[in-house]
């Protein structure tokens, strides 16, 4: 290799020497020969980066660029016997290129020129445009090409978009002189079409000074590079270097064989300078990375940043090989499997082990409805039949196959006929329901009904119920049991924020990825014709630009309809008659009318307490202890603390607030447990083995904690264990006591554990699961804060004994019931000053029912104390507390109505006294919604009188007896009555109410 370096400098001077052009292309430098023998033809164009294209398109810069490159070309032809010295092929123009001292600046914004290359650019400045332009005309087409820097504190690496241009071209003068590389390069205009101006780069150059601002025409002295020596070894060394990464690079890229033939066609033979430049130029390195290149006149350092360039180049091209390779690899493993894929199906096909496509669908559709044919509907089996038939006429290609073919899965797939045996034990479905609901008698009486009426007549129809109530009294949940105990498949789908139609009825088979609706799912999940479909938030339901979905439930949930249910994408009339539909819902009043209809709807009002104690204790800590794996010895939740929990923190109708306040409870319960060091795991693993190993010893410890309390089961296990020593009896004596008293002290907790330690064999293995199954955490209302933090919820009753002005009311809300007072206070007195202020965000009915009882009262007052001209002569303030909450109803009239007249009487009404009910100018008492409700409320309040309108009694007999027990009730059609009742003596009271 250094020996072809010393032979190729050495014939350096030769080129230069010769003086005939033929000659010179018979007898080629060795530099040339070694890149000459790697280029191949012209067949390819120029890449983009041979041209760096400033701001143009990739099209139109080719097309430029090549057209600029033939006329070169040409010109290179008719000037071939030029210096050898100056370029063999650059066109001879007068003046020379020497000799132009003063040119026009060109800023070139993304990469610098290298003598012998082409670059198009575009010029925006129309003044500058025309300045190039006649400056060629006058022979002198020649300008300086400077490259921009960046602005600072932005990042060369990072693409920018097109706004940094615009500032570019908005730059004049002395700023865009700052703006530019002092060294750029002499280029000569080798043409302009429009505004795009195609440069060929001659000789380095660097601004002195500036002679004129508009256009930018700069002074410039031209450079040359610094003397070298051509014999010294290390540049050698390194051009050849250069020459063989260039080697490497040049066979995985064509593109760069092409920038070869034409940079010596433009440039002559290479040399050290020349070649440092190809490289540079050709590179796909940074603008600052090639504009050093371009400033270094140094020929040894301007080859070292060559080299790091093209070396770079070539690990670029060797990671595009390699992602090249592994695409191809893919996709060539992709075919080939592909192929012998098809290769296989044939054969199969020819040795009749396999059919096609078309006939094992087919024949797998006749399989699934053959066993159906006898339930199936003859209008289903005739358009099955049809599909079919139009299936074998589709190519298996074709986007018409892939739809018939899920058609037909749809259709073969549908349980036809099939009904679930149904289980009419009267008995049996109460156990179920009692056994996961507390409570809800309503609902489990309706399901009762159901299960008789179909015992009776030896089948079942499909119903439509609709389940009302607040936010967790179990409507959802007691779907499932329903469908346990009716023996039927269990379905359940909400429809809250359902705004497709589309998703009710279905898509019709000609949309892309269209799918049949919910119920058609539906009967594909549970594989049964008659299940129990559970629609959730049915008052929930949305309205979109698709369709109203309420209207579409209307033919489902119609029991005159639904008999012939016809989706979209079936388009086959299905029977849906047996379909049990269980709907649930906040607020019915949500749900439109003509869907309410078509629901049998039975209201769950809230749990009053001593139901949500039932629950807490029979369900909700049972579950939640078993899922947090804590035993029931371990842990006891007394009823005081339920008490507490359910009065001060879970005021809520339903008991999902009330499970997660358990759930909390018994978080706490098993990490105090765990940090204690107990684990209930381990130990079940201990016993295991103690019983493999010893198999003589009958009780184990868990045995002997459960039987601890029969004096029997003590004596024997004393009798079995005879043989232990002292210490380990007395012990297993302690523990016994200990699990007695259902206490741990901390000294015998200790004790346990040093004992645990100390016994190494299976004995200390079982007391120490002994002694950590004993340890029991109790949650009381005493310690209830540290686990579930401060109460939540203050007595509702602020007064005692309501002062003057003041009367209790009863309010219905979605949570549940609730008390809230009514105030009046007087604001001013004058004469004929009568007026009604109304505060406690109240909404448009509330505000209507307070003027209305404003002047029912004045009337009552009028006719009880005639002399009494309160109302007249006083500007009242009528506020409802808890501002912060909006309120709005009629049912608040009487209770204003007595609080007016309590103020302008100055009598307070009796204690414990609570109303509610809607009234009418002429003082009639209106009935009234949440019976139940405001009821509950009451009692949580401990009040003991209640007032009621009298259309009203029918509801509240229908209450339990728990419910009405220790309430005085009293249930009035006019005002005069319950002003009776809230103003007379205490024998008047007695006397009304009998």
């Amino acid at each position: 290799m250094l020996r072809a370096a010393t032979a190729a400098a050495a014939l350096f001077p030769a080129r230069f020497a010769a003086a005939p052009p033929a000659a010179a292309a018979e007898v080629r430098p060795p530099l040339l020969r070694v890149l000459g023998a790697l280029r191949g033809g012209r067949g390819l164009m120029l890449g983009t980066r041979a041209r760096f294209c400033s701001n143009s398109s990739a099209s139109d810069s080719e097309a430029a660029a090549a057209e600029a490159e033939a006329k070169a070309e040409d010109a290179t032809v008719a000037d071939g016997e030029a210096d050898g010295k100056a370029s063999s092929a650059i066109v001879s123009t007068n003046p020379r290129p020497e000799d132009c001292l003063t040119v026009v600046a060109l800023p070139l914004p993304h990469r610098p020129l290298f003598p012998g290359f082409y670059m198009p650019i575009y010029v925006k400045d129309q003044k500058l445009l025309q300045a190039l332009i006649e400056n060629r005309k006058r022979s002198v087409p020649y300008a300086g090409a400077f490259l921009l820097k960046d602005e600072e504190g932005t990042d060369p690496n990072i693409v920018t978009g097109s706004d940094s241009e615009k500032s570019i071209d908005d730059l004049k003068g002395k700023d865009l002189l700052k703006r530019l590389h002092e060294v750029g390069t002499l280029a000569q205009i080798t043409s302009i079409q429009g505004d795009q101006v195609v440069l060929l780069g001659h000789r380095r150059l660097r601004i002195t000074e500036m002679v004129e601002e508009d256009p930018l025409t700069v002074k410039v002295d031209h450079l040359k590079e610094k003397p070298y020596n051509k014999e010294d070894d290390v540049i050698k060394a390194t051009t050849f270097e250069v020459i063989s990464t260039l080697r490497e690079v040049l066979k995985t890229s064509s593109l760069w064989k092409d920038h070869v033939q034409t940079y010596t066609q433009h440039m002559g033979d290479f040399n050290y300078p020349r070649l440092a430049d190809f490289g540079a130029a050709i590179s796909g390195a940074n603008k600052l990375l090639c504009q050093e290149v371009l400033e270094e006149l140094d020929v040894y350092k301007r080859l070292k940043l060559t080299l790091e360039l093209v070396k770079k180049e070539m690990e670029i091209s060797k990671l595009q090989q390699s992602i090249a390779k592994a695409i191809e690899e893919k996709i060539s493993g992709d075919q080939r499997r592909y192929l012998l894929n098809e290769q296989l199906k044939a054969i199969k096909k020819e040795l009749g082990l396999e059919t096609d496509d078309k006939t094992a669908l087919s024949a797998k559709f006749k399989e699934r409805i053959e066993s159906k044919k006898d339930k199936c509907p003859t209008h289903v089996l005739q358009v099955i039949e049809e599909e079919l038939t139009k299936l074998q006429l589709l190519e298996a290609s074709s986007s018409e196959f892939n739809v018939t073919r899920n058609y037909l899965d749809w259709l073969t797939v549908l349980p036809w006929g099939n009904y679930s045996d149904e289980n009419f034990d009267v008995h049996h479905a109460q156990q179920i329901l009692d056994e996961d609901h507390y409570g809800l008698s309503d609902v489990k009486e309706r399901i009762l009904e159901f299960i008789a009426v179909g015992k009776l007549r030896g089948t079942s129809q499909g119903k439509i119920i609709c389940l009302s109530g607040p936010p967790g009294v179990g409507k959802t949940s007691i779907g499932r049991s329903i469908a346990r105990a009716l023996n039927r498949k269990f379905y359940r789908f909400s429809v809250g924020g359902l705004a497709d139609v589309a998703e009710i009825k279905g898509h019709r088979r000609t949309y892309v990825g269209a799918m049949p609706g919910k119920m058609v799912q539906c009967l594909k999940s549970v594989g049964t014709a008659n299940p129990l479909v559970l629609i959730d938030e049915i008052d929930k339901l949305g309205r979109g630009h698709s369709g109203d979905p309420a209207s579409a439930l209307l033919e489902l949930l119609d029991p005159e309809q639904n008999v012939n249910f016809l989706d979209h994408y079936l388009d086959v009339p299905i029977d849906l008659s047996k379909v049990l539909f269980v709907c649930t819902a906040n607020v019915i009043e949500m749900i439109p009318n003509p869907l309410l209809d078509r629901m049998e709807n039975i209201a769950i009002a809230g749990y009053i307490t001593d139901e949500k104690m039932h629950i807490a204790q029979d369900y909700l800590e049972k579950n939640t202890r078993e899922a947090c794996g804590i035993k029931p010895e371990q842990v006891e939740v007394t009823d005081a603390a339920l008490l507490a929990l359910i009065e001060n923190y879970c005021r809520e109708a339903g008991v999902r607030n009330l499970q997660k306040q358990i759930e909390k409870i018994y978080r706490k319960i098993a990490l105090q447990l765990v940090r204690q060091g107990v684990s209930n795991e381990p130990v079940q693993e201990a016993l295991s083995v103690t019983a493999s190993e010893e198999p003589t010893v009958a009780d184990s410890a868990a045995e002997k904690v459960e039987n601890l309390k029969d004096p029997a089961v003590e004596d024997a296990s004393l009798a079995n264990n005879i043989t232990k020593p002292a210490s380990e009896e007395a012990n297993e004596v302690d523990l016994r006591k200990e699990a007695v008293v259902h206490d741990v002290h901390p000294t015998e907790t200790s004790k346990e554990a040093s004992l645990s330690e100390g016994n190494k064999g299976t004995e200390g293995a079982k007391e120490e699961a002994v002694g950590k199954a004993i340890e029991k955490v109790v949650v009381d209302s005493s310690n209830l804060d540290d686990f579930v933090g401060k109460p939540v919820f203050q007595a509702e009753r602020i007064y005692e004994q309501t002062p003057v002005g003041v009367v209790m009311g009863l309010a219905w809300t979605a949570m549940g019931g609730s008390t809230l007072y009514i105030e009046t206070a007087k604001v001013e007195e004058g004469e004929a000053k009568g007026a009604l202020v109304l505060t406690g965000q109240l909404g448009d009915v509330m505000k209507e029912s307070a003027q209305i009882a404003h002047t029912v009262g004045r009337a009552i007052l009028l006719e009880k104390e005639p002399d009494n001209l309160f109302f007249a002569n006083s500007k009242l303030h009528l506020h409802v507390p808890a501002g912060a909450t909006p309120k709005d109803g009629p049912s608040a009239g009487c209770t204003m109505i007595t609080s007016m007249l309590s103020l302008a009487m100055g009598k307070p009404v009796k204690k414990d006294l609570a109303m509610t009910g809607e009234v009418t100018l002429t003082g009639r008492i209106l009935p009234i919604g949440g019976v139940k409700e405001k009821t509950i409320a009451a009692r949580r309040s401990a009040i003991k009188t209640l007032i009621f309108p009298s259309a009203n009694k029918r509801d509240y007999d229908e209450l339990a007896p728990n419910v009405k027990e220790g309430l005085e009730v009293h249930f009035v059609d006019t005002y005069s009555e319950i002003y009776d009742l809230a103003f007379q003596s205490d024998a008047g009271q007695k006397q009304a109410s009998s």
